[in-house]
């Protein structure tokens, strides 16, 4: 395992991040214990959850963890969030203050802990004013209920807006922005990413193997059935098939992917993730298996570095396709050479 900073925090954390949002549902109990298990015995030390995972069961298989392994606990990084419905009336989602100080003192509850390391925002809130927000994390950090916060799914120009809002009033600034980032979605690079790299915001990205799509197990035409996250729900992630299937720039991804795999002499999966922790902000990938296989197999990535003539080849075949103005090649090729180490 590999360690670097939170974000621009002094905080350590390892380069990997173990999602749990499986645990409750693809995972049951003991199989997420172990995968916790599994996770610290390579050096894994962040973790991620939500409030809303198996509608709060994932926070709780957490904290029975933490409870029962009290050494390891004490050296794990500890993330969550807030913000999508915990209940049926009117304020329970959001991000205004009353909203958030009752998510983040349920979550504390079912994770059994008295401070969350990273408070995260599951989205953006356009009803709450930014500053009521930001006040109440800057609220908390002070009051050492959380160390340090962070969003998800922002926009660049929300991320930009958050910052310097927090900065004008002399508030605790945000470390991390999880969003979705990956070899077939690479929207971010237009304008999240460089928001990111402005405000010295780390990124910690969701579904780096496209919900499987990247590990090599579809097949063009078929579609899934079976133990996959595609196949096994009907109803989740099957809106993704029709669209990418269709897509050439899918497969040509998928088959590189699958062939620099072949001469490295390692899974497809690791190689998705090496090419995404080579990224610029980049802080943890977040891992989302279902099983124990599939989390020894992600963790190897870890130590995989791919040489400039790989990670320029995945660039190419992955480029996001997005043509109008200011999103064309020449604006593409322009923020590249503006971004560190191009």
């Amino acid at each position: 395992m590999r360690y670097t900073t939170l974000g621009p925090s002094g905080t350590i954390v390892s380069t990997q991040t173990l999602g749990t949002m499986t645990f409750g549902a693809e995972a049951d109990e003991a199989t997420s214990g172990r995968m916790i298990e599994v996770f610290v015995e390579h050096g894994g030390t962040l973790l991620d959850t939500a409030d809303v995972y198996s509608a709060g069961v994932s926070e709780e298989i957490l904290g029975r963890w933490l409870a029962k392994h009290p050494t390891d606990a004490a050296q794990l990084i500890l993330a969550t969030k807030g913000r999508f419905p915990t209940g049926g009336g009117p304020n329970d989602a959001g991000l205004s203050r009353r909203h958030l100080r009752a998510a983040l003192h349920a979550s504390l509850s079912r994770l059994g802990v008295d401070h969350i390391d990273l408070y995260q925002l599951h989205a953006w809130d356009g009803l709450t004013p930014v500053e009521e927000t930001l006040r109440f994390l800057d609220d908390a950090v002070s009051a050492g209920t959380i160390c340090y916060y962070g969003f998800s799914n922002y926009l660049g120009w929300q991320v930009t807006k958050a910052v310097e809002t927090a900065r004008r009033h002399g508030w605790a600034l945000p470390v991390t922005l999880q969003p979705q980032y990956n070899l077939l979605v690479r929207g971010i690079e237009h304008e999240v990413v460089p928001a990111c790299l402005d405000a010295g915001v780390g990124l910690l990205p969701w579904s780096p193997l496209a919900g499987g799509w990247l590990t090599g197990k579809y097949r063009r035409d078929v579609r899934p059935t079976g133990a996959s996250r595609l196949g096994e729900d009907p109803e989740r992630g099957m809106e993704a098939w029709g669209p990418r299937n269709a897509e050439q720039r899918t497969w040509a991804v998928i088959e590189t992917v699958a062939d620099i795999a072949q001469q490295l002499g390692v899974s497809s999966a690791q190689v998705a993730l090496a090419w995404l922790a080579a990224q610029p902000a980049m802080t943890s990938v977040i891992l989302g298996a279902r099983t124990v296989d599939q989390l020894v197999d992600n963790l190897a990535a870890a130590d995989l570095d791919l040489g400039a003539e790989h990670l320029d080849l995945l660039d190419e075949v992955s480029a996001p396709e997005m043509d109008d103005y200011p999103y064309g090649a020449a604006g593409i090729a322009q923020r590249q050479r503006s971004l560190p180490g191009h």
